[in-house]
């Protein structure tokens, strides 16, 4: 099985090449840089894994949440590439894909920095090279966000620094390890995209659609604008 990913939800830009379990990867966090860098990373990987492009199974992606422009711009790549090469893709959610740089396997809650006071939050269970949801994926003010019950949770993600780690001091002693810089990989992507494909999860490239869950991005920007104004 060969694939190839992207992952550039957040300021982390990623590609990755799997082989048949081996995985190639670059990231590099480059915020404003992610329509530059993807589609040279793509090549340079695949050049390095000796694969042609027409070699690869599908193509996975990183459909969010996250930010707007990054989400978009992860999916148009993918869909021009697999719709060329009439390959399926694989969307992946980002918050999966953190979720797997949790430092072992176990309870996991993922969270990233959503900007605007809140976060984008679920919950896992990780095992090996899966991860399966334990909750929705929610946007939610930290102070607001439903913790999960038990302990042993491993916290991982932007999420738990924002708001000035208001999340993790109120998971508190649920968290047996935290990693606040933790990014998603498209290394991850791929290896979940992997099982997915295998699966038989793969889907067309025009039916994947992004990832947001803030319904409206356009109204939630005008909703601070009339904030500002009121303030003001």
């Amino acid at each position: 099985m060969k694939l190839l990913a992207f992952e550039t939800a957040t300021e982390a830009c990623s590609v990755a090449v799997y082989a048949d379990g081996a995985v190639l990867e670059r990231f590099e966090v480059a915020p404003r840089r992610h329509a530059e860098l993807a589609l040279p990373w793509a090549e340079a990987v695949l050049a390095e894994a000796g694969i042609a492009r027409s070699a690869l199974d599908a193509i996975a992606v990183g459909r969010g949440p996250g930010a707007f422009t990054g989400v978009r711009l992860a999916i148009a790549i993918a869909q021009g590439i697999a719709l060329g090469l009439d390959r399926p893709l694989l969307p992946v959610s980002t918050l999966a894909a953190l979720a797997m740089r949790a430092p072992g396997d176990g309870d996991v809650l993922a969270a990233i920095d959503a900007r605007m006071g809140e976060v984008y939050v679920a919950a896992f269970r990780r095992s090996g090279d899966a991860v399966d949801a334990r909750s929705d994926e929610r946007v939610v003010a930290p102070a607001a966000c439903v913790l999960p019950a038990g302990t042993g949770w491993q916290g991982v993600g932007t999420g738990f620094a924002a708001a000035d780690g208001l999340l993790q001091a109120r998971m508190g002693d649920r968290l047996v390890a935290v990693d606040a810089a933790a990014l998603p990989h498209a290394a991850d992507v791929a290896r979940l995209g992997a099982r997915l494909l295998a699966e038989g999860h793969a889907v067309a490239p025009e039916r994947v659609e992004p990832a947001y869950l803030r319904d409206n991005v356009a109204q939630t920007i005008a909703e601070r604008e009339a904030l500002r104004a009121a303030s003001g």
